[in-house]
């Protein structure tokens, strides 16, 4: 069965969907058969691994509230060994309508159960908020990987959301755990930059990956592109740091088995 990481920060701009598309492309370059699943109405996730959402026609929103079957929103991708459930707009009326849901917390649990064992690694993309859907995918997860950019006020808004990780682990999954705390943005001829590294080295040790994700253009170029960055320039240092960062995670995983 695989293991499901939700990608989460409250915070926008942090890297969030840079991360998601990023690392599920370098996992699957590295074998891994992966589901990258675009919980964000915004559909970057979507788009910047080249499925373009007003094409969609059945998405995340549709498995999620029950008028599909999840496998009908899976679509395959360039890469092989990936694959995304793409995200519209239409997600981000959700969290109203699952309100109406009897065990509505439980619902991206549900609905990815029947799928998990033909990946072996599930990568959710959330929005920058705390909210339903974000509390789901939460729910759903084995491990939350956290983007911490390199600026200022980086920790600005970490201590919300661990309290949620916090009471999610709490009441509604035990089992939840932090993969890692992931640096992003980082510019090393920046004090302020280094000076943001050693405090969240200081604040969360072990757990931040040892890989930081370091400011570049490619990185920013490739979505606009359709594509991840390992696919735009495998040798641009954004491709070389996200495979890096699946190394990492692979690793780990191994270790702990």
């Amino acid at each position: 069965m695989g293991k499901t990481i939700a990608i989460a920060n409250q915070k926008g701009g942090v890297g969030k969907t840079t991360t998601a598309m990023n690392l599920a492309a370098s996992l699957a370059i590295l074998g891994q058969k992966v589901l990258l699943v675009d919980c964000d109405p915004q559909a970057n996730a979507s788009s910047g691994i080249g499925v373009d959402p007003g094409k969609v026609d059945c998405s995340v929103y549709e498995a999620m509230v029950g008028l599909k079957d999840i496998r009908e929103a899976v679509y395959t991708t360039d890469i092989d060994n990936l694959d995304v459930v793409p995200s519209t707009v239409n997600l981000s009326g959700a969290d109203l309508e699952l309100m109406e849901f009897e065990k509505r917390e439980y619902v991206t649990r549900t609905m990815l159960s029947t799928i998990r064992q033909d990946y072996d690694y599930i990568l959710i993309d959330c929005s920058p908020s705390l909210g339903l859907i974000t509390v789901n995918a939460l729910t759903a997860a084995d491990s939350v990987i956290i983007p911490v950019q390199c600026e200022y006020f980086a920790l600005e808004g970490i201590s919300q959301l661990l309290n949620t990780i916090r009471k999610i682990k709490q009441r509604l999954n035990p089992s939840l755990e932090i993969e890692g705390f992931l640096l992003t943005m980082y510019d090393r001829r920046l004090r302020l930059a280094n000076q943001i590294y050693d405090e969240v080295k200081r604040h969360f040790q072990e757990l931040v990956f040892k890989t930081v994700i370091q400011r570049n253009v490619k990185l920013s170029e490739a979505p606009s592109h359709g594509l991840p960055a390992i696919l735009y320039d495998e040798e641009s240092i954004g491709s070389i740091n996200h495979v890096a960062l699946a190394r990492e995670i692979i690793a780990k995983n191994a270790k702990r088995e």
